[in-house]
């Protein structure tokens, strides 16, 4: 049988300097200048691609836009963010903030061109795949004793004419908000530091960061501790590039195998239902303007503008349901498990745990991102991830009990379809 063809690509995304920078309320002013190049990375694997960009989130429209252009089998592609909070927003209507459609613009057709220059270049290739060990990087923010995924996986693609690598995918579960609300220069974050580890290491291949599921983690620090614009100690871009730089090294000391890979794609579409804590839309608002009216300190006085305005503009509508698309790229001995939003480590190890001793990329962050979905054992704890989030979002309500556990369920019918 013919050896697949591979290939890989980079595309360059950074806009310049001005616009706002996405991911924390508390950054109001503008990107002074840039860390790191923004950028759009594609692995193509026969007639599949695996694209990710250094964006907070791609929307769904987006994703479709992109697939109608790839030239691929719309099932045979998934798209996915890193999720850094340095780069500007491409989701209209989220996140409480503009998207400039230039950067929109951009970033669509960076994914198109990653696609392109991949196929164009693809040559015969092998593959290795395991996992690295643990790079003890991730913390779970809401419990000290909380879940973590630890996986570390890794995929290497060699040219069989030539022996050298073409690319190395590796995926580690940490929000990549190492650098804190005080930042202004745009940047990858810590994956950016852990692709230069591997690239320096394999000089001429193109590294792909896959975030996991990483809703509940990040390096250590509460959601609320991104409500200022103070400086840390530990969010520097020091300490991003020492963390990101452990998890390269991780990925290149995995013991790798060969795998053969016979490529083929599953998706599947999921409603979930979206309810409202809060009532009264019309009380809220009025009860927030009344608490920010009299003065409340921060940071309480910089969030109550944002849950206003979102009462007021959802005071109308229903919660109503959400759809999305979930996906698995099935290579056989390796699978790439693929869902939207921000996803909790539990969820991600209940997908884990089906891949049935399969090599498992386990993603978050996935052809749309609306933002937290949380299992169903966190509504009793409440707090932001739970409870306030959607108002940032811009989503009509959070998504209900039981939804996170519904989309685990989706993704694993596909891991398993012969099963069902």
């Amino acid at each position: 049988m013919d050896a697949v063809k591979a290939g890989a690509a980079i595309i360059d995304i950074t806009p310049p300097p001005g616009l706002l920078l996405a991911g924390f309320a508390a950054r109001s002013e503008p990107a002074t200048g840039v860390h790191d190049p923004l950028t759009v990375r594609a692995l193509v694997i026969g007639d599949l691609a695996i694209v990710v960009a250094d964006v907070i989130g791609i929307t769904a429209q987006s994703s479709e836009r992109i697939r109608a252009r790839s030239g691929l089998p719309p099932e045979n592609l998934v798209i996915a963010a890193t999720h850094t909070h340095g780069a500007p927003s491409p989701m209209p209507d989220r996140l409480g903030m503009p998207t400039d459609d230039a950067f929109l613009a951009a970033l669509e057709e960076g994914c198109v061109a990653a696609i392109a220059e991949a196929r164009r270049t693809a040559v015969p290739a092998r593959f290795e795949a395991g996992y690295g060990p643990d790079p003890d990087v991730a913390r779970n923010r809401r419990h000290a004793d909380g879940p973590l995924d630890r996986n570390l996986p890794v995929l290497r693609v060699i040219a069989v004419d030539t022996g050298h690598p073409i690319a190395l995918m590796l995926g580690y579960a940490c929000h990549p908000t190492v650098l804190g609300a005080d930042n202004r220069l745009m940047t990858a974050d810590y994956p950016a530091f852990a692709r230069r580890a591997v690239e320096a290491a394999h000089p001429g291949a193109v590294a792909l960061f896959l975030t996991g599921c990483a809703g509940d983690a990040n390096i250590g620090h509460a959601a609320s501790a991104s409500w200022t614009t103070a400086t840390s100690a530990t969010r520097t871009f020091e300490n991003a590039e020492r963390l990101g730089r452990r998890i390269g090294d991780a990925a290149l000391a995995a013991p790798l195998a060969p795998v053969s890979l016979v490529p083929t794609a599953r998706t599947g579409i999921v409603e979930l239902a979206l309810d409202r804590p809060e009532g009264d839309l019309r009380a809220a608002a009025g009860a927030w303007q009344a608490e920010l009216d009299a003065g409340c300190p921060p940071p309480r006085a910089l969030l109550l503008p944002h849950w206003v305005a979102w009462a007021k503009a959802n005071a109308d509508r229903a919660p109503g349901q959400w759809s999305g698309r979930v996906s698995v790229v099935d290579f056989g001995p390796l699978v790439v498990a693929a869902m939207p939003g921000e996803i909790f480590a539990e969820t991600g190890l209940a997908v884990r745990a089906a891949l049935g001793g399969r090599i498992g990329f386990v993603l978050a962050y996935a052809d749309d991102t609306p933002g937290y979905i949380p299992p169903i054992t966190e509504y009793p704890f409440g707090g932001y991830e739970v409870d306030e989030a959607h108002r940032f979002v811009g989503l009509a309500g959070r998504f209900a009990p039981g939804s996170a556990e519904r989309l685990a369920k989706a993704v694993i019918d596909l891991l398993n379809p012969a099963s069902h």
